[in-house]
């Protein structure tokens, strides 16, 4: 390897990205890696080590993050002079920067996580905070008692305020079940519908994995049904709805995740009048709506079988995993018993937070603001990737990259990876056994500067202008 440094096998307990992390540490501190001499390559240091080339990618991602080395595209990984260095001493700091994204006071060589979507801060920090104090300091808000019907009326009136302008159809305050995020939501409401021994869902060929793992958790089959540039076929519906014993279409019409697609009321329409044939219930996850609307929901076109799931995560933030379902009509006691059998409810504290927050003055301005700074990012976004395939919309906080010719989605996120930026592959939207297409999706990290981003993206494009020469099976 042209050095003095001499890496040995790796063995014994815990994560083998950060021993990695320690021996380059060391190699550095005790003079066998110089300033400025170049690293292996990750390939080759992975097969020295005996550990893979992601374990490689991850350290040296890492110690890029820290200052400790720069990875220059083409050339490879260098050691950075020590001035230069403002390395982490801890494993919890580099735990902290293996997983975030924007550290305050950093440049632009750390890692942008792309896997999901990081809200700007507009305001919404400032605000929760001082309504956490309220809440903390009125005393005839509870804190010493379970959660119940009554406590949360506040905050289920406050969800209706929230989505007053939604297309739902009509419902009112009782009709709202709260549930911990949007994922907890789509649990729920599974759990209010499936029965017998073997139930089926169906699923978009390409869809947000929490409908599959909410389905294997209640021991359900999933079944993925083929799309077209408008959602889900209608006739590709109708053949799986025969096929199997489904119980259940779950879909996001209105935003597609991971593609950005958008299914059309006329399809929509189609899309229910198949679902009445085969009795099957129509579970809508609507999370990444922001506010803006373009056709009616499912429970609106079918109220006797539409349910709704959306969040606050991607509107005001993923942290207080506040989130609600609403069933069709005749349903809601059958969804309202299993929440209070899971957990009772929300936390009481939550519970007054939520009634306070969603009804604040400030908070139509606060979720406007988070949609026009993920425009801000997406339209970069865009304006750097021009040329290449890329599926976008100015509401919605991610791209789907359709890839060129020479490049896998795997071998792409990997290499995306070693650059300092961490993305999702089309693999992880598809089912286990099914054949995924060589895409990605870049998920809009507004929590970085604008330069950051932008910086990450530009050396995915560089990625982009020149892949392998050889395409591993």
């Amino acid at each position: 390897m042209g050095t003095i440094w001499q890496p040995t096998l790796i063995d014994g307990q815990g994560p083998k990205y950060k021993t990695v992390v320690t021996m380059i540490r060391n190699g550095i501190s005790n003079g066998d890696l110089a300033a400025n001499q170049k690293l292996p390559p990750v390939r080759e240091l992975a097969w020295t080590l005996g550990v893979t080339p992601g374990t490689v990618a991850r350290a040296y991602t890492v110690l890029t993050d820290a200052g400790v080395l720069q990875a220059e595209v083409g050339r490879g990984t260098f050691v950075m002079p020590a001035p230069q260095r403002p390395a982490p001493e801890t494993p919890a700091e580099i735990d902290v920067i293996a997983h975030h994204g924007d550290i305050e006071g950093q440049t632009d060589k750390f890692k942008v996580n792309m896997f999901s979507p990081h809200l700007p801060s507009v305001g919404q920090e400032a605000l929760i905070r001082r309504l956490l104090v309220e809440v903390s300091n009125d005393q005839k808000l509870g804190v010493m008692h379970y959660p119940s019907r009554s406590a949360a009326r506040g905050a289920r009136e406050a969800v209706v305020r929230w989505l007053t302008g939604t297309p739902l159809g009509a419902f009112s305050q009782s009709d709202v079940v709260l549930s911990h995020g949007g994922q907890n939501g789509l649990s729920l409401v599974f759990q209010s519908i499936l029965q017998g021994r073997r139930p089926a869902i169906l699923i978009e060929e390409l869809s947000y994995p929490g409908f599959r793992r909410a389905a294997e958790l209640l021991r359900a089959d999933v079944i993925p049904v083929a799309m077209d540039q408008n959602g889900v076929i209608p006739e590709a519906l109708e053949e799986a709805a025969k096929a199997y014993d489904a119980q259940i279409f779950c879909t996001s019409p209105e935003v597609h995740n991971p593609t950005a697609g958008f299914t059309p009321a006329a399809r929509r329409e189609e899309l229910v009048q198949v679902a009445r044939r085969h009795d099957l219930q129509i579970v809508e996850d609507d999370c990444y709506r922001m506010r803006v609307d373009r056709a009616p929901t499912y429970r609106m076109l079918a109220p006797e079988r539409g349910w709704y799931v959306s969040s606050l995560a991607k509107t005001l933030t993923p942290a207080l995993r506040i989130g609600f379902a609403i069933a069709p009509d005749g349903r809601t006691p059958d969804l309202r018993r299993v929440a209070e059998y899971n957990c009772f409810g929300l936390a009481t504290p939550l519970l007054d937070l939520c009634a306070k927050l969603l009804t604040d003055p400030d908070i139509d301005t606060v979720a406007e603001n988070t949609r026009l700074g993920f425009n801000t990012y997406i339209q970069s976004a865009v304006n750097i990737l021009g040329g290449f395939d890329v599926a976008w919309r100015a509401d919605v906080p991610f791209l789907w990259l359709r890839l060129p010719v020479g490049w896998r989605a795997g071998a792409f996120c990997q290499a995306a990876e070693v650059e300092g930026v961490q993305i999702r592959s089309a693999e992880d939207f598809v089912c286990r056994d099914a054949r995924a297409p060589h895409a990605v999706r870049l998920a809009i990290n507004a929590g970085v500067t604008l330069a950051s981003f932008e910086h990450a993206i530009t050396r995915l494009r560089q990625l982009l202008d020149s892949p392998p020469e050889q395409l591993s099976v």
